[in-house]
């Protein structure tokens, strides 16, 4: 794993990305703060006062009292750890979490130091699992800082983790010394687990003797995922000690070992294996075909999480597989199947991060061909979809009549970088802005050859799901200026988008400032909801204590046109526990979570504007944006989405949204009147700055058409 992995991309992302239709107030303060001196400084200052209320110690503690209040049967503290091990192995992050919580809570009533260690033992292990390595690492130290009964009940399994965080940030050689810390504090029966770790991080540290001798000293597991797991492990050996051709044959004969019902999944990785050691012969034709027989099989393999692979210290990632797909069909000259490739692991990592735990249409996770793409774009559509790879960047532009790939060599490391600099530079108003807007259009648009004109639908990957593409700059102008723009996290969706809703009728379904508490209200985000309904007279509209979470469920599929305007939370440590916060009920706080959203019949709604703190955001894994509210919204059927990236001005976004609707009414479509809208705040000389006129997406269906307000 890079150092700069895509889970700390995420993380730092989520950091920058809100989303506030109604933030007036707080863009005037985030501009003249960009205007001083020590900007840099006050910006990090309240980029870290946001941070420090989540999932802390002091607030998972205050958390699990909350919870075990509501508990109708209490458990014990120890239960409770028992309950959040159970849960983390299946899966269910953020449920492991509550669970951990509550013993945090019970393990501090009850002044009991064993509970406390064992508790942030737990929650090292759950933030480890869902890739919060920060927070990992700091619950695993918290945890050997309180006294435990027995000490190799926590200190190995912390010290493992703490290993197993610095070998997903690369940090090999650090990682071998906390295992052979993890290693000489472990239960017998814990510590061949720990050994297994070790042996694949001296694998990647370089030290072959060392993990051939230590390979040799393991048991044979009793478990069939757990031997499996351990072929693997043997074969990568091979690999690591310059013997590909015998490492080849190990992985051929692991393509047709059965493992039970997990079998296609082992099998897949063995085909992988194969791929990677014909690379090391140099042989990337056949490399190719055992990456096909890799993918022809990952359709069939059940979404879930494996703990075992943790356990093991191998952190296998189906995407590296797909990953490989298209470097290798990019590099033997084959196109079309590396653009396929690239599409379909999209859908792959939508169902990843489902894991059957929600619905998912069968027709959100279907992929759609080249040449299906093809045939319904128009003359002056082009596609530009994006897939980034630790090396380089690929691109493909696609017409009607043709599909051009390009290889950028930026690293994906390189990429992360260069993105968030742009990012700082606009959300906080600097005038480098201008000139990085330049850099990185040059870098990723520049030699596309795009024509002035072209209707371009952006596909993103990684961390260019948050880069606003309209306010890159090519030949001194922004591209915004020359191409109408919108973004789609799939082609796939995007096009089965754009056939379902051509023309939808005028009518507006508004949400804004539901009423919980004090500290939550909204109250330019009423008046922005209240103006927004003088443009459609065939409205409903439900404020403070009117926007209910049943009233939502109740309305939401069958409005055209949808408006929320509220606070959201993305849930980092599960995407699916990700919500919009909506007015109280029965006296209990309510929202709405992404795993919801999925659930709901959206076919009838045609466009939703997300107007919520962070409700934008996505957790961007190597694959893709694969379970933000966006993703969940347009796969359950909605059809086009408005968003913002940051914070915008109420000037700005009047001017925008004002725009845009009126452009609308005169029978436009949303991109060309997206553009417009767009336009129209940058040639105001107070607001020509990208962060005034560049923060909005659009999202999903390109082509939508709204008939005129009546």
């Amino acid at each position: 794993m890079e150092r700069l992995s895509s889970f700390g991309w995420a993380r730092r992302a989520r950091r920058w990305i809100v989303l506030a239709l109604g933030a007036g107030a707080l863009a005037a303060m985030q501009w003249a703060a960009a205007q001083a001196p020590d900007a840099e400084a006050a910006a990090n200052k309240a980029e870290q006062a946001r941070l420090a209320d989540t999932d802390t110690l002091l607030a998972l503690t205050n958390d699990g009292a909350i919870l075990y209040a509501q508990d109708s049967i209490k458990l014990s503290g120890y239960q409770y750890c028992s309950q959040a091990v159970a849960l983390a192995e299946a899966g269910e992050f953020r449920q492991s979490v509550r669970a951990a919580s509550k013993a945090l809570h019970l393990a501090n009533t009850t002044r009991d130091p064993n509970l406390l260690a064992m508790a942030n033992r737990d929650l090292a292990i759950v933030y480890s699992y869902s890739g919060q390595l920060d927070k990992a690492e700091e619950f695993a130290r918290e945890a050997l800082k309180h006294p435990a009964r027995d000490p190799k009940l926590v200190v190995g399994p912390a010290y493992k983790v703490i290993g197993d965080v610095q070998t997903r940030r690369g940090d090999y050689a650090i990682a071998v010394t906390s295992y052979d810390t993890a290693l000489a504090n472990s239960s017998q029966r814990y510590a061949p687990l720990v050994q297994a770790s070790l042996v694949n991080a001296l694998i990647e540290s370089g030290d072959a003797p060392r993990a051939r001798q230590l390979f040799g000293t393991l048991p044979p597991p009793r478990e069939a995922s757990l031997a499996a797991q351990l072929d693997r492990t043997r074969a990568r050996l091979l690999l690591a000690e310059n013997k590909p051709a015998e490492a080849r044959d190990l992985y051929r004969q692991l393509t047709t070992r059965q493992a039970g019902v997990d079998s296609g999944y082992f099998q897949l990785w063995a085909w992988d294996g194969v791929a990677q050691s014909d690379l090391a012969l140099g042989d990337k034709q056949a490399a190719a075909e055992a990456v096909g027989h890799a993918l022809g099989d990952v359709d069939g393999v059940r979404a879930k999480f494996r703990s075992e692979e943790f356990k093991m210290g191998l952190f296998s990632d189906l995407q590296t597989v797909f990953e490989r797909g298209v470097g290798l069909y990019s590099d033997i000259g084959d196109t079309r199947r590396a653009f396929e490739v690239s599409e379909r692991s999209r859908s792959r990592a939508l169902l990843d991060a489902v894991r059957g735990r929600a619905r998912v249409s069968e027709e959100a996770a279907a992929t759609v061909d080249l040449a299906t793409l093809q045939r319904t774009l128009r003359p002056d559509e082009r596609v530009v979809q994006f897939h980034s790879l630790p090396e380089r960047l690929q691109v493909w532009v696609v017409s009607p009549t043709d599909i051009r790939a390009t290889s950028i060599p930026i690293k994906r490391d390189d990429l992360n970088e260069a993105v968030e600099t742009f990012r700082n530079s606009v959300v906080r108003g600097r005038r480098a802005a201008i000139a990085n807007a330049d850099k990185l259009g040059a870098a990723l648009l520049g030699p596309l050859r795009l024509a002035a004109g072209e209707r371009l639908i952006i596909v993103p990957h990684g961390p260019l799901h948050y880069l606003p593409f309209q306010a890159l700059r090519l030949d001194g102008r922004y591209v915004i200026e020359t191409h109408p723009v919108s973004v789609a996290p799939s082609m796939s969706i995007a096009v089965r988008l754009a056939q379902r809703s051509p023309q939808v009728d005028a009518v507006l379904t508004a949400f804004g400032n539901p009423r919980i508490e004090d500290k939550y209200d909204l109250p330019g985000a009423e008046a922005e909801v209240r103006q927004l309904a003088k443009s459609f007279p065939r409205n409903s509209v439900y404020m403070g204590a009117a926007a209910t979470k049943t009233q939502f469920r109740e309305v939401a599929s069958r409005a055209p046109l949808l408006h929320v305007a509220a606070h959201a939370e993305a849930d980092q440590v599960d995407p699916l526990y990700s919500r919009i916060l909506l007015a109280n009920e029965n006296g209990q706080h309510n929202f709405l979570e992404a795993q919801e959203i999925l659930g709901l019949p959206m076919q009838g709604n045609a466009l939703v504007t997300l107007s919520a703190c962070e409700s934008g955001l996505g957790r961007i894994e190597k694959g893709d944006e694969v379970l933000g509210f966006t993703r969940s919204f347009l796969s359950a059927g909605t059809s086009t989405l408005i968003a913002s990236l940051w914070p915008v001005s109420d000037d700005a976004t009047e001017i925008l949204m004002s725009t845009l609707y009126a452009e609308l009414a005169k029978g436009k479509d949303i991109q060309l009147a997206m553009q417009a809208g767009q336009l129209a705040v940058l040639k105001e000389p107070r607001m020509s700055h990208p962060f005034f006129w560049a923060p909005f997406n659009l999202i999903g269906n390109w082509r939508l058409k709204v008939g005129a307000p009546g």
